[in-house]
């Protein structure tokens, strides 16, 4: 079993992302599962990032910010069979879904060429229930209602057609969207909406849900949107 031998990483993260990083130039890394490794297994994985040089800092334990914890709480009521998680990035929400729901199927989207390395990586050493995808999530194409549930934790306010986006997160899902997304001004250039209630349960509304709910967290907006069901 995985122990805590750096305390300040999540290990398991840490062992897959190492394994898959380094497994095609060494297959013998990936031939024990994830859960298998031993101690020493783990020991000689860290050193052999050590080596390489590999950024293992989207592993540390970090507080789960409150944006995050209510998503996951929200979750958590409503236990989705498979979930989407649009525009996973560094991982801040989509690693303490992995590790809060330990079985769940989850596809994640995104399109910075090294943050998917680094998702399929973590998918190829062990994660096996984590399927990237590299994809805009207003042309994603997969088939209506393919996941139960649909997550863009601060992903619309960099997205130049929300529309768009909102659309077709609400065709992907067939119960809930869950949103979050800056309720003030910042300085964060890549940042190209401000988006209000309003806005938000007018795009999704127009999208297919009824169902709107929206609570609040420092700095951010929190949204659960149903979809109809006629």
């Amino acid at each position: 079993m995985l122990t805590q031998i750096d305390s300040r990483y999540d290990l398991g993260l840490t062992a897959a992302c190492i394994r898959g990083m380094l497994g095609k130039e060494n297959p013998a890394l990936l031939e024990k599962p994830l859960d298998a490794l031993t101690e020493a297994d783990i020991e000689t994985l860290l050193a052999l990032a050590r080596e390489q040089g590999i950024k293992l800092h989207y592993f540390k334990h970090q507080e789960t910010l409150p944006r995050v914890r209510m998503a996951l709480g929200f979750l958590k009521g409503i236990q989705p069979d498979n979930l989407l998680d649009v525009g996973s990035g560094r991982g801040v929400f989509l690693f303490p879904l992995l590790r809060t729901f330990p079985e769940l199927p989850v596809t994640c989207t995104e399109i910075s060429p090294s943050r998917a390395d680094l998702l399929e990586a973590v998918s190829r050493g062990g994660f096996s229930r984590l399927s990237v995808r590299r994809e805009d999530i207003c042309a994603f194409d997969a088939p209506e209602g393919s996941f139960d549930a649909v997550t863009l934790l601060e992903v619309l306010e960099h997205i130049p057609d929300v529309e768009a986006a909102v659309r077709n997160a609400v065709r992907l899902s067939r119960r809930y969207v869950v949103i979050t997304v800056p309720s003030k001004p910042d300085n964060n250039p890549e940042h190209i909406h401000l988006l209000t209630k309003p806005v938000l349960e007018k795009r999704l509304r127009e999208a297919g849900c009824e169902q709107i709910q929206f609570s609040g967290v420092p700095g951010h907006l929190f949204c659960a949107a149903g979809k109809n069901r006629g």
